[in-house]
């Protein structure tokens, strides 16, 4: 045992959580709700808040309402907006850790390189060197943390400053310059309502077209935020209140069900926005998506269609056919010459805990038993690597629901089983091959129903087209993880 698992108090099951993010933080609280403060937060960066600490671009805000994005038990009264700024999100976990005293039990900028199960605990290894062990492993590490910079050719020859947009270089300025970007996800569609703003110029280079779903605009007053102090069930309302059932029921079922009426409601909707905001008929061309709204991670913006029809602003929809010294040429010669490029391409979705290296029963390699692509048991757990969690893991609702609700859910689900451990009824527990296989199976079959596998490219397609991700309600999803069916587990014994 290293010198840090020998200082923590022995008096539970020590647990090495791995990420100070969101999922991280929520594992810290609920232990030390229990009286336990046998654990280490293992974090490669500098401060907690992860994805929030992490992009820090332009126009970053959550496209989820800010009131339903925080933990359960720890409202927020003080937003500004219905929907918050990253800024103000990276506040709110900052707080968090101040308000539970976390930060004592995070090492910082240390990066964990290993993990390996020896029958009865996880020793872990960081980079630079340190060990661990702990009888319970919590990937905590998120699923957009390794940025992917697209295989544009002569980027490095570029003589202007370029940078992924999850890598935002604070230090070069804005004002005043030619800037591209190149990506029309979510990111690159808030950079770019921002960067109008200031720039000279800005360029969207667009591979696929979009459908943007409205976004509500709505500031809080103070009076606002007084109110939400003084009565919480005001955030209630906002959390759980008609409105919200009906947002959530109408997105989840669209989801699942691309012939049902709530998608066609969401695409009247998105193309109502589409029609009455862009005016002219050229560019109205350019932006007209050619597949179901939904059919992509959905975008929400109330301003993107008036930002590119700015005099600064120029949608280019042609195909990049390299990058010069001064700018980007175009396939059919076109040539943009710009100051800066904004990279938005997104992330390898899958990594999860990789590049780590994990090794389960009887060493078997996590990189080896996903050959064929990444898998989870209801997205939590995996077979052959006991008493591990996986946080939005494999086949997770990660384009359905608040990743808060999802991670709070799926600690209630893992923590179930780590009472087994905690009893003494076994030395770790793992999802049997069978129960695993027979999950796989039902989930892919209705993964081909649901709107992510109705004619669109994406992130959320596997290798074999089929979208990887949960394909039930939210009713199914939180029912699965209150009751976890302790019959589909493997009990490993001390011996083992």
């Amino acid at each position: 045992m290293s010198d840090i698992a020998a200082a923590a108090p022995q008096n539970s099951l020590r647990h090495i959580i791995i990420g100070a993010g969101m999922s991280g933080m929520l594992s810290a609280i609920k232990l030390i709700e229990r009286g336990e403060t046998n654990f280490t937060i293992y974090e490669k960066g500098d401060s907690v808040g992860g994805t929030w600490r992490e992009n820090t671009y332009p126009g970053l805000a959550c496209d989820t309402p800010a009131h339903t994005y925080t933990y359960s038990f720890a409202y927020n009264p003080d937003w500004n907006a219905f929907y918050a700024s990253g800024n103000e999100i990276r506040a709110y976990f900052e707080s968090i850790a101040d308000r539970y005293d976390l930060r004592k039990y995070i090492q910082f900028n240390t990066e964990i390189g290993s993990a390996k199960w020896d029958g009865t605990h996880w020793n872990v290894t960081t980079k630079d060197g340190k060990t661990d062990r702990g009888e319970i492993l919590v990937c905590a590490t998120g699923v957009l943390h390794v940025p992917v910079v697209a295989d544009i050719p002569g980027l490095k020859d570029f003589k202007g400053p370029w940078f992924h947009s999850a890598r935002w270089d604070h230090s070069v300025p804005l004002a005043g310059k030619r800037v591209g970007v190149i990506g029309s996800g979510s990111t690159g569609v808030q950079i770019v309502s921002a960067l109008v703003k200031e720039c000279a110029k800005v360029v969207h280079f667009q591979r696929t077209a979009q459908w943007i779903f409205p976004s509500l605009v709505r500031e809080f007053t103070e009076e606002d935020k007084a109110a939400f102090r003084a009565d919480p069930t005001k955030i209630d309302e906002i959390r759980f209140g008609p409105e919200a059932f009906e947002r959530r029921n109408r997105f989840t079922t669209a989801i699942i069900d691309v012939n049902s009426p709530e998608l066609a409601e969401i695409q009247a909707i998105c193309e109502k926005n589409f029609e009455d905001n862009v005016h002219d008929p050229v560019l109205k061309e350019k932006l007209r998506p050619n597949y179901l709204a939904a059919c992509k991670r959905m975008i929400f913006s109330s301003d993107y269609y008036d930002a590119i029809q700015q005099p600064n602003a120029y949608l280019e929809a042609g195909s990049i056919d390299r990058v010069e010294a001064n700018g980007v040429r175009m396939k059919d010669g076109t040539f943009h010459e710009l100051d800066v490029i904004a990279v938005c391409t997104g992330f390898d979705v899958s990594k999860f805990v990789r590049p780590m290296k994990i090794y389960g029963e009887d060493g078997l390699d996590l990189d080896e038993y996903w050959a064929k692509g990444p898998s989870a048991y209801y997205a939590v757990t995996v077979p052959h690597f006991p008493n591990m969690l996986l946080y939005n893991g494999p086949t997770g609702p990660v384009g359905n629901f608040s990743l808060i609700d999802i991670s709070e859910f799926q600690w209630l689900y893992f923590s179930q089983l780590v009472d087994l451990v905690r009893q003494g009824k076994a030395a770790g527990f793992y999802p049997s091959e069978a129960a695993h296989a027979d999950y796989m199976a039902r989930r892919n079959e209705q993964a081909k129903n649901t709107v992510f596998a109705s004619g669109c490219k994406s992130w959320y397609l596997d290798a074999d087209g089929i979208p990887a991700v949960w394909p039930w309600s939210y009713a199914h999803f939180e029912e699965v993880m209150r009751n976890p069916k302790f019959e589909d587990y493997v009990l490993t014994s001390a011996a083992a």
